[in-house]
């Protein structure tokens, strides 16, 4: 990535201050594959310190059609209106060719991408499965360097197993469709286990009837999966495109994070959630440094080897680093 030579001390004033063009350029740095801009994005964070804990992290999932995008504006307009500053990272499907977002959320978002209070990313997947992107959690950071307290990550939406979220929001939102039971027993069970609320959107017109069963059978669903921080998922009717059951929605959102909070639960999952960035980083830093170094790197070459032989990639790395 090319871009202005700020240096990392310079970039995190400008994102500590919500420059929109140096927030937008970091965004992009963090999503660069180039070793460089890795090196220039490390610095960066550096220079910005420790993430403020003063947001609130919502992921939105469901199935294609379900009115994520819908939903997300007309709840980020609310929250903008009442002075919350609102993130929205809108995670894509990414084109076979140049790997670079197809659907544009940012387009279908128009009110919102206007509003003062607000900031939309639209993100290329990358092919990455479980509904995020690889670069999700160091956006979410910068957001909230730039101030931003309330940040919503929009997944792909491609299918069901759009469980990976979980390892960077704090609640998590199931959008369902007010059609018929065959819907409700397709949204499965990993995705059903994960989710902190229901909305069943589009519960206007002809679909209001469908959308009182729907959420009937979400709620009765919900009973097979009992969880052991003792919260009892809520189930809402909605209409974004009508803005009903909105008010709903928000008090129920409202009542969620002030339990997360009250219970400790909150600051488990950020717990978690830095346990899981430190496995997921770790093997990858790993792997860059074995190769930068010559009696390292032939070590790895040597378990590499033995890997594509058949060993198991323990018994590998084990038997080529204790040599």
């Amino acid at each position: 990535m090319n871009g202005p030579s700020w240096t990392p001390e310079e970039w995190a004033d400008g994102i500590r201050r919500a420059d929109r063009a140096f927030l937008g350029r970091a965004l992009s740095l963090v999503e660069s594959q180039l070793p460089a801009d890795a090196e220039r994005a490390a610095a960066l964070f550096t220079a910005l310190g420790a993430v403020p804990q003063n947001s609130f992290r919502l992921g939105i999932t469901g199935n294609p059609g379900a009115g994520k995008s819908t939903l997300t504006e007309a709840m980020g307009v609310r929250w903008a209106d009442s002075g919350h500053k609102v993130a929205v990272l809108a995670v894509d499907p990414s084109s076979s060719l140049h790997r670079g977002s197809i659907l544009g959320d940012k387009t279908r978002m128009d009110q919102l991408s206007k509003h003062p209070n607000a900031f939309i990313r639209p993100v290329a997947s990358g092919g990455q499965l479980g509904g995020v992107a690889a670069s999700t959690r160091a956006a979410i950071q910068l957001l909230e360097h730039a101030g931003y307290t309330r940040i919503v990550l929009e997944t792909v939406g491609v299918g069901q197993n759009e469980t990976d979220a979980v390892h960077y929001v704090d609640g998590l939102l199931l959008v369902a469709l007010p059609n018929s039971g065959d819907d409700v027993q397709g949204i499965k069970r990993g995705i059903m286990e994960r989710a902190d609320l229901i909305a069943v959107n589009k519960c206007d017109g002809s679909f209001a009837e469908a959308g009182q069963r729907a959420a009937l059978q979400l709620h009765e669903s919900m009973k097979w999966f009992r969880r052991d921080d003792g919260w009892n998922v809520p189930v809402v009717q909605v209409s974004a495109t009508e803005h009903r059951g909105l008010d709903d929605l928000d008090e129920a959102l409202d009542r969620y994070e002030r339990w997360v909070r009250g219970t400790g639960s909150f600051d488990a999952r950020r717990a978690d959630q830095r346990a899981h960035e430190w496995a997921q980083t770790w093997p990858q830093f790993a792997v860059e440094w074995a190769l930068k170094h010559p009696d390292a790197a032939g070590a790895y070459t040597k378990a590499h080897e033995a890997f594509s032989q058949g060993q198991s990639a323990l018994g590998a790395l084990r038997s080529a680093f204790n040599a």
